[in-house]
């Protein structure tokens, strides 16, 4: 039985780690922090439908909805499904609208028209003013729960998940990784873990695990704001009807509204400085779509660096898509027994373990189909026992 090792103890390890167990590999993860505390605990908690990224990034856009789909059938507990309003505010959110309803329907991402009057019966906190709105089956995601459950179900089928365990360097031989040098954080020890495949699934500091390899990723860490106020101002995730940018997304969590995001790029995931008018510039274009926000007193600031794949030819951050790609890098970089996850969002960990996982399989001459489209998952609590 190959024994495989998941760097990185964020959503994409722990979905991963669930479908290698099901295709019958042993399993090892190591995470250097306490399990999800990378960008995987730090989102907004929108599960996608894709319709924010319909007009300009299609491909993420079916990959969204798709997994939207399944999340929702194999672990509903972890899902509050409220679904959401796209909402017109000026004659240029208006102008916007035939284009997002024609390529939501090429994405396949149902859509239903509301009036202004049928918006605001529905959600009475929308700025009176507005003109009208789009629903889509957005829903809010508990950032935490949700990968709980793949990791329940992979630590109940034998996968062994080691947090406070940072990969501190590579083993090779003949141009092969055979190895990791772990440090443990709660012993202060280093000992080795001898494997037959390698998954760097770090997110955000996939870059940093392969320099310590000795090659480069195309990862770009892109930070962006977040901000929570206190109260639930409204019941569905409310989005502005208009190209993706910053400030344009608020995800009711359980008795707070969390308003999100902005978007900037650094080379360092671990140093982040957040800059002083975000803040302020996420209230100010939020409370155009819910004016209550304005009056709402915050109760939290924080930021997540997104793990984005590198696109020199992007002119600014939003250009960037958010689709994922695995990397196997004997082809990449001839050095075997190491593969790279980097990419997507909190929506399609599903689908990036699946590829992931598929690439696994070539290489170690398996064919075992993946399970985990139907394969329902246990509740978190049972991580637990």
């Amino acid at each position: 039985m190959e024994h495989i090792v998941i760097i990185g103890g964020g959503g994409t390890g722990a979905a991963l780690a669930h479908d290698l167990v099901l295709r019958g590999f042993q399993v090892s993860l190591f995470e250097r922090g306490e399990l999800l505390s990378g960008t995987t605990g730090r989102h907004h908690g929108l599960l996608h439908s894709g319709g924010r990224y319909a007009v300009d990034d299609p491909l993420a856009a079916k990959e969204c909805i798709r997994e939207n789909n399944i999340l929702r059938r194999i672990a509903p507990e972890a899902i509050e499904q409220n679904d959401g309003l796209f909402v017109a505010l000026n004659d240029s959110d208006m102008d916007y609208r035939p284009s997002f309803l024609e390529q939501c329907g090429q994405c396949d991402i149902p859509t239903e028209e509301l009036t202004a009057a049928q918006a605001l019966t529905i959600e009475p906190a929308l700025h009176p003013d507005l003109k009208a709105a789009i629903r889509l089956p957005d829903a809010t995601l508990d950032a935490w729960r949700l990968p709980l459950y793949f990791y329940a179900t992979a630590k109940a089928n034998g996968a062994r998940i080691h947090n406070f365990s940072q990969v501190i360097g590579f083993h090779k031989s003949d141009g092969t990784v055979t190895g990791v040098r772990i440090f443990d954080h709660q012993s202060q020890r280093e000992y080795d873990v001898q494997g037959d495949l390698f998954v760097n699934a770090a997110g955000a500091w996939a870059g940093k695990m392969c320099a310590l390899a000795g090659i480069q990723l195309p990862v770009q860490p892109g930070p962006g704001v977040m901000v929570a106020v206190d109260a639930r101002l409204t019941n569905m995730v409310i989005s502005r009807l208009h190209k993706a940018g910053e400030g344009d997304i608020i995800v009711p969590q359980r008795e707070l509204t969390v308003l999100g995001t902005t978007l900037w790029l650094t080379e360092d995931p671990d140093v982040i400085k957040l800059p002083p008018d975000h803040v302020q510039k996420i209230m100010e274009l939020c409370a155009q779509m819910v004016p209550a926000i304005k009056e709402t007193a915050i109760r939290s600031v924080w930021c997540a660096s997104r793990p984005l794949i590198e696109q020199k030819q992007a002119k600014e951050p939003q250009q960037i898509s958010r689709t994922f790609d695995c990397y196997d890098h004997k082809q990449r970089d001839n050095l075997d027994g190491l593969v790279s996850i980097i990419g997507g969002k909190a929506t399609t960990l599903r689908d990036m373990a699946e590829k992931t996982a598929d690439l696994i399989c070539r290489k170690t001459g398996r064919d075992i189909a993946c399970k985990t489209k139907t394969e329902k998952l246990l509740h978190y609590r049972h991580f637990y026992k």
